[in-house]
């Protein structure tokens, strides 16, 4: 099962336009793979779907039946390609064998949703995957949104943080944690995400990380983060290079070996 994940990562899923990196598919899977095993329940949400590669990566690891909130205006227009930001997607979920369940996609700017939104739709999220606007009051917005339909299991990704391009973003994320002090921790890092839970499950997060076979590959290092211990996952430039030419070079299923 575990190689038909990684080769659907590596291979399959790069023919959706997108930004996940690898190494951050590598850790949905692990976290996903960790709640399951534990009986951790719940739906998952992401805001800013764009064509789908994170989504469908939720849908491929979860199976056909979870329940995923796909929350983005789909307002993109490249006439070149003669088909709006939504059709895209769809076609993107056929293209990988993979569905879009229509009645949990919501059209719309995030910051104009509630809590209850999400959960008549899906329940209390497990994962919620955060990609929408990059500015503060963006960021603001859909951390509450994303914390007031959270599980107590569940898990916020917020994506480009410590990205100098936008570091709105990274100021967002820190008032979050500073707002929500003794309630919520980091317990992961990577080049692109920060990855929070509830500090009671902070243990349990933490030890998924430095015990998944998926995410061996990676060094791992502790890094203290507004009164928490992260583990920052290195990705040795060596390895990221290694993998983009072989991506160049037309060798997507052979790229996989990177991460081993």
């Amino acid at each position: 099962m575990n190689s038909s994940i990684r080769k659907f990562i590596f291979h399959d899923l790069q023919a959706i336009e997108g930004y996940i990196d690898p190494p951050d598919a590598l850790v949905f899977l692990a976290v996903l793979r960790a709640q399951q095993s534990a009986s951790l329940q719940g739906g998952l949400a992401e805001i800013g779907v764009y064509y789908g590669r994170s989504y469908f990566l939720m849908r491929k690891i979860c199976g056909e039946a979870e329940k995923i909130v796909a929350i983005d205006p789909f307002d993109i227009l490249k006439p070149e390609h003669g088909a709006t930001q939504y059709d895209r997607f769809v076609a993107g979920g056929r293209q990988l064998g993979l569905s879009v369940d229509a009645e949990r996609v919501v059209k719309s700017d995030s910051t104009l949703l509630r809590p209850e939104d999400i959960i008549e739709r899906a329940g209390k999220v497990r994962l919620f995957s955060i990609d929408g606007g990059h500015m503060l009051h963006h960021v603001a917005a859909d951390s509450r949104l994303a914390a007031g339909s959270l599980a107590e299991h569940g898990i916020i990704v917020f994506d480009d943080t410590f990205n100098p391009a936008w570091p709105e973003v990274t100021v967002g994320v820190t008032d979050f944690l500073r707002e929500e002090a003794g309630r919520f921790s980091v317990f992961c890092l990577t080049k692109y995400k920060t990855y929070v839970c509830r500090n009671a499950f902070h243990a349990f997060y933490s030890h998924s990380i430095m015990t998944s076979q998926e995410l061996k590959a990676f060094d791992h290092i502790e890094t203290d983060f507004l009164g928490s211990t992260a583990i920052r996952l290195h990705n040795p430039m060596r390895r990221r290079i290694a993998h983009e030419v072989m991506v160049g070079l037309g060798m997507r299923a052979l790229s996989e070996r990177a991460y081993r």
